[in-house]
């Protein structure tokens, strides 16, 4: 069996509509054509978390669809768990789960326990499987206290962690999760982004996850691939981001006494910010302990942290650089 779990060559998607162009483009409609996705390649192994991000209109939810089958590439070859999608459909989706933020697949007036077992039976999940599938679910995801509740009385968060558990009913060797995390609150978000991290690791499901939220980005997944204009402009570690694309660093202190009316250190102005100096640090230019001990010599410090650059920000630079 191939360690690969996701294969993509070459993969092109181009959608061809027709334009009018005034009266007499009514009657000879003009076609014009879109790339939505160009060329893009890559694998995703078995086991791994990805995040496959990008603004809107860069080719995510198109390149999703190709991966489940619901789109036709224009061109090359696109594998999924050794399926290929279109083809094998049916077969695919029984190995496969997706999870949609706005898109319930829970059944709204019926309690959950019912919304499982549809599920099971739909996917042929034997009965006795299925009864321990769901409790291990239940209590994997603190489902409890709700479990015998209509879909319509839970709220945003516990919907959201009953839908992920919907997803993995079949024991799906892949997740698909389309902005898992949208409108749900601090608490909410983390409670589930643990618990699929927790699935990851505990079970081997790979994570293939889009979202314009940049802490299930830092916090779920290991991978990130960011897309714009339909081609793949970022493919690295998560981790690494920061590390190699923005070197800044925000050094802030407070001075011991009175502080002088202007800190400059290596060319680099302080700004005043709520009784503290706050210093941006481009260390590829200024080592930052050179730059501290240059700060040392000239104030006496009561308070010094140093924070990395925002993912955030790294990942709003690298779209406007793709532009």
């Amino acid at each position: 069996m191939s360690n690969d779990a996701i294969i993509l060559r070459n993969v092109s998607k181009r959608f061809v509509f027709k334009a009018h162009k005034g009266f007499r483009g009514f009657f000879r409609p003009e076609k014009k054509e879109v790339k939505a996705v160009h060329e893009v390649s890559f694998t995703v192994k078995r086991g791994e978390t990805v995040a496959f991000i990008g603004p809107n209109g860069a080719g995510k939810s198109t390149t999703i669809k190709m991966l489940s089958g619901i789109l036709q590439p224009s061109n090359g070859q696109v594998e999924v768990l050794g399926y290929v999608p279109l083809k094998q459909r049916r077969e695919l989706a029984m190995r496969i789960g997706t999870v949609f933020g706005q898109r319930s697949q829970l059944v709204f007036n019926l309690p959950l326990t019912d919304s499982f077992e549809l599920s099971a039976k739909m996917y042929q999940v034997p009965d006795a499987v299925a009864q321990q599938r769901i409790s291990l679910l239940i209590e994997q995801f603190g489902l409890g206290d709700f479990i015998d509740q209509p879909v319509r009385k839970l709220s945003l968060g516990q919907r959201m962690r009953a839908e992920v558990a919907n997803a993995l009913i079949h024991n799906p060797d892949i997740i698909f999760l389309d902005e898992p995390t949208i409108g749900l609150d601090i608490v909410a978000k983390r409670s589930l982004r643990e618990t699929i991290k927790t699935v990851n690791k505990e079970q081997g499901t790979t994570v293939f996850l889009t979202s314009h939220d940049v802490g299930d980005i830092e916090e779920v997944c290991e991978r990130t691939m960011i897309v714009n204009h339909g081609q793949i402009v970022l493919d690295a570690k998560t981790a690494d981001l920061k590390k190699s694309y923005l070197q800044n660093k925000l050094v802030s202190v407070a001075v011991d006494g009175m502080a002088p009316s202007a800190l400059q250190v290596y060319g680099i102005d302080g700004k005043s910010h709520k009784g503290r100096w706050v210093f941006e640090v481009d260390v590829s230019k200024v080592p930052l302990k050179k730059f501290l001990a240059g700060l040392l010599h000239k104030v006496e410090i009561a308070d010094l942290t140093i924070e990395d650059t925002p993912l955030e920000d790294i990942i709003h630079e690298l779209y406007t650089k793709a532009k």
